[in-house]
């Protein structure tokens, strides 16, 4: 196991390097300059050879690329002053560490991502469940149809519908907002409740339906078939052979699924005026921002491959033939 995780934790760090290198190299591929957008309308040519010091954008793009690297390590000295490790620049917008603006926006991308994980497994996983324990009669049939539904929709129809129905309509729920939850789990949980619910729809959708075909699949396998034979339960053949064969799959699914999950935050973000770290990376990039545009990429990388890391150490446990391997 121990060798296992060390052969992807190395994997994991190529392909952060790699991904870094290439936003990195495309950003100057741009033909805008950003240190025009901080130079003003009234820019003169000395002004703008200051910017490119200040920035480091007078160096050899490599160059950049290595210092910027070292500098998250490290830490960096800038002509404005030094910036501690973790330094990942000062932003070309508004000459702010970037750090601090991650530090800020992480919570509540965060909160949005992981709440929307534990709703679409719970939710789409039972009734995937449910739909296989009475297949062929209308609970699989109500549960099928509506996954077929909720899979066609979209983040942005269905997120200004329930802001119109359930907020403005019904007042059945608060106006999404973030708010800490050491200050407040409360505020924390309504403020978050239909963002949750509206990021998760389609993944409810699509676990409904895997959850089912895995677990029909599983029913007819021979150790099922042999464990009625025994005189076991419904319930215990349902939950301890069955379930357990359909989860390993599902698991697999759910590593590959956080990367389209972090996508649809973005446009989450953007539906409830969420101001999280898809909706950063947006703003960067209009902004031709490349410090904050790199430090959101190589966090939410990493957030994603360690994720992916952890899902695939829990598979060996969940399935006894990957420790054999």
């Amino acid at each position: 196991m121990l060798r296992f995780l060390a052969r992807r934790t190395a994997g994991a760090l190529v392909i952060i390097l790699l991904i870094s290198a290439i936003t990195f190299f495309l950003f100057f591929a741009l033909p805008s300059d950003p240190a025009r957008m901080s130079c003003g309308k009234n820019c003169t040519a000395d002004a703008l050879a200051v910017i490119h010091k200040n920035l480091g954008l007078d160096q050899p793009v490599p160059v950049q690329y290595w210092h910027y690297m070292v500098g998250i390590f490290t830490g960096r000295d800038y002509s404005v002053g030094h910036c501690a490790a973790p330094c990942f620049g000062y932003s070309f917008s508004n000459q702010q560490p970037v750090w601090g603006t991650i530090v800020d926006r992480f919570p509540t991308t965060l909160s949005l991502t992981l709440g929307s994980a534990v709703v679409f497994l719970t939710v789409g996983v039972g009734f995937g469940m449910i739909a296989a324990a009475f297949q062929g009669r209308w609970p699989d049939k109500f549960f099928s149809s509506l996954s077929l539904i909720a899979n066609s929709l979209q983040i942005y129809f269905v997120g200004i519908l329930a802001l119109a129905v359930f907020v403005t309509g019904l007042h059945w729920a608060d106006n999404p907002a973030y708010y800490p939850i050491t200050e407040n789990p409360g505020k924390w949980f309504t403020g978050m409740l239909i963002p949750w619910l509206v990021l998760s729809i389609i993944f409810v959708a699509n676990y409904t339906r895997m959850t089912r075909s895995q677990m029909v699949e599983q029913l007819g396998e021979d150790h099922v078939r042999t464990a009625r034979a025994k005189g076991l339960s419904r319930r215990t053949v349902f939950f301890r052979y069955a379930w357990r064969g359909a989860l390993a799959p599902i698991v697999t699914i759910f590593g590959i699924d956080l990367g389209s999950l972090f996508g649809g935050a973005i446009i989450t973000e953007f539906t409830f005026s969420l101001h999280g770290l898809g909706r950063l990376a947006v703003d960067s990039v209009g902004q031709t921002d490349l410090p904050t545009l790199m430090a959101v990429m190589l966090i939410s990388c990493t957030a994603i491959v360690v994720a992916n890391i952890v899902v695939d150490a829990a598979y060996a446990f969940i399935d006894p033939r990957v420790r054999l391997a």
